[in-house]
């Protein structure tokens, strides 16, 4: 790239910012706009914030890099450390009109800030366009083009470092999920210690239920965490029915020869598909006493749950769906 091309390389990099910017301005004034006289609403916040990601995105890190590469070039010229000051002052005023921007409390400051931030830039642009760059490119001694690239090289470490600070943050803010929940277990573990088993199943099942959409690798340790506060709760009804009521038409789910991981997941499929007053016999190895208390947490009021045999080998439940606020 010649001296000239990498001029014109940053000509054409300024007024696409400047139409970005532009763009991005005028959302804001046209969602302010749109709020009646004398009111202020909210509706203009996320033009706000579209404008604001911009600059920090963009016109920050560029104004950044220009500061470590052109700047101090182009300050060691006859006549251009007072432009490079000035230009460097701007950068600080456009820092701080964003951060004000960002905090804006209404719609009609967001929108003055927002426009003061344009003309602020139009101005700044063309004092670099029109007085700064030219003596660098009538400069044999400047390597335009080179400082270019370290600019563009600038920028983008710049981008990166901000793409791992967010995956550093995304995973921070997952382990503290993670830790969080463990402080939860452990506190229905004491719940349970101390003879509130039910209200501990209660709770980590509406946890469960909370979970098991957005974090499903946590929903499976809840899980797990049920069946051993299962043991020490004793609100579920074992109401017994005569073995012959729950075969016939009713159907039968066998899931003893399923992974543990697999069986809540077609149990509550096959209730899914129950219509008002069908039932299912559930069939299996051990006492699924944590799979009421998830009942309980995702169809309240809505299912039946009635023993037809308990053990010690094989556990056959009727799980029915009822009819919101019925009798069951």
């Amino acid at each position: 790239m010649t001296k000239t091309q990498a001029y014109e390389a940053i000509l054409r990099h300024h007024a696409l910012l400047g139409e970005r910017m532009e763009e991005r301005v005028r959302a804001v004034r046209q969602a302010v706009d749109q709020v009646p006289l004398g009111q202020d609403g909210h509706h203009y916040e996320p033009a706000v914030a579209e404008l604001v990601a911009f600059l920090g995105d963009e016109i920050l890190p560029h104004a950044s890099a220009e500061e470590q590469t052109i700047y101090p070039t182009a300050a060691a010229q006859e006549g251009l450390t007072e432009v490079v000051d000035q230009m460097i002052g701007e950068h600080k005023r456009l820092l701080s009109l964003t951060e004000d921007l960002a905090s804006a409390t209404s719609g009609f400051a967001a929108a003055g800030m927002s426009d003061e931030i344009a003309e602020l830039f139009v101005a700044h642009v063309g004092r670099e366009n029109d007085v700064l760059l030219p003596p660098l490119v009538a400069d044999d001694g400047v390597d335009l083009a080179g400082l270019l690239s370290q600019m563009h090289d600038l920028t983008e470490a710049s981008h990166d470092a901000e793409q791992t600070e967010q995956a550093e943050d995304e995973f921070s803010a997952l382990r503290l999920e993670e830790d969080l929940l463990s402080v939860f277990l452990q506190a229905a573990d004491d719940l349970a210690r101390v003879g509130e088993g039910d209200r501990a199943c209660e709770l980590a099942a509406a946890a469960w239920r909370k979970l098991r959409g957005v974090r499903p690798d946590l929903a499976v340790r809840v899980t797990a965490a049920l069946h051993r506060l299962a043991r020490q709760s004793t609100s579920v009804a074992v109401t017994f029915r005569n073995a012959a009521d729950g075969t016939g038409a009713e159907g039968q789910l066998d899931v003893r020869t399923l992974a543990p991981a697999k069986r809540h997941e077609m149990i509550f499929a096959a209730f899914d598909g129950l219509g008002a007053g069908g039932a299912f016999v559930l069939v299996n190895d051990h006492d699924p006493k944590p799979l009421f208390y998830q009942f309980e947490a995702e169809h309240p009021g809505t299912f039946s749950w009635d023993y037809l045999e308990s053990g010690p080998r094989t556990w056959r439940i009727r799980i029915g769906r009822i009819e919101a606020g019925s009798f069951r």
